[in-house]
């Protein structure tokens, strides 16, 4: 292991920040930033490949770091930090003590694999990373069979995603596609879709969500397009009493979700990870 980086100028840690900050320059490498040992052994277990690992002895004990180092057969570079340069790193200041880059893999619709009677999601175009890691926090509870990001405008591995979703941007089936291909899809595999819509015309709570079925969310400031109301087999719309017209999306997502996992008998509906 090499000395102690404790210069922000230093070029690693130059490269992380850049990271951290810029998704140009996540696109741009192919890399991500991952903090924490939870979130690391996700990534991990998933199959993700990290490409460099930064570790403060000030924060994280060395007898927690080797254990948690070999149990998760980690085989790339290990560089240690001061804990400046940790906190300069970190969004949790002073807590965890590790931070990683790993290969950013963007994923398909050709690589899911479904299960016999999916529950899938679609979300179009949403913007705030908080919203889709607490999204994703919900599939993972929820066990849905995969995640499709249709015209994304967030950066599935954003940090703050990465961050909002305790990591489970790893445990789920998450891919990108169009929405032309993924509408093309849907219907090659028999996937009945509902559209979350103001103006939908049945409560979501009157219809069956036991056959292969994916939601399609919108959103935060536009909701759904034309396309995407047009081309679904149901729109449908969560009741509302108060003065204000729409929930948030990761609320709404979490309540149609729940629904039809109690449909279905809170059954798991995504296919196990290798």
């Amino acid at each position: 292991m090499d000395k102690v980086i404790t210069s922000l100028q230093n070029p690693l840690v130059r490269q992380f920040m850049l990271l951290q900050e810029k998704s140009r320059e996540r696109r741009k490498t192919s890399l991500m930033v991952i903090e924490g040992t939870r979130e690391i052994s996700l990534a991990v277990k998933a199959g993700y490949q990290l490409t460099d690992f930064l570790y403060c002895p000030e924060i994280l004990p060395q007898f927690q770091f080797h254990e948690f180092f070999r149990s998760d057969k980690i085989s790339c570079g290990l560089t240690e930090i001061s804990k400046e340069v940790f906190n300069r790193l970190a969004y949790r200041k002073d807590n965890g003590g590790v931070i990683a880059s790993a290969k950013a893999e963007q994923k398909s619709l050709s690589q899911i694999i479904l299960p016999d009677s999916p529950l899938l999601l679609v979300l179009e175009s949403v913007e705030k990373p908080g919203n889709l890691g607490a999204i994703l926090r919900t599939a993972d509870a929820a066990g849905i069979s995969a995640i499709i990001l249709c015209d994304s405008q967030t950066d599935l591995f954003n940090p703050n995603t990465i961050r909002a979703s305790l990591g489970t941007v790893f445990t789920n089936q998450v891919v990108t596609a169009s929405t032309d291909s993924t509408v093309t899809w849907l219907k090659d595999n028999g996937i009945r879709t509902y559209a979350a819509a103001l103006t939908g015309s049945v409560r979501y709570d009157e219809e069956d969500y036991t056959s292969p079925s994916a939601f399609i969310m919108g959103s935060e400031a536009f909701g759904l397009s034309e396309q995407w109301l047009s081309s679904a087999d149901q729109c449908v719309k969560i009741p509302m009493n108060g003065k204000v017209d729409s929930l948030n999306v990761s609320t709404s997502a979490a309540i149609l979700i729940f629904e039809a996992m109690r449909q279905r008998g809170f059954t798991c509906t995504s296919h196990p990870h290798s």
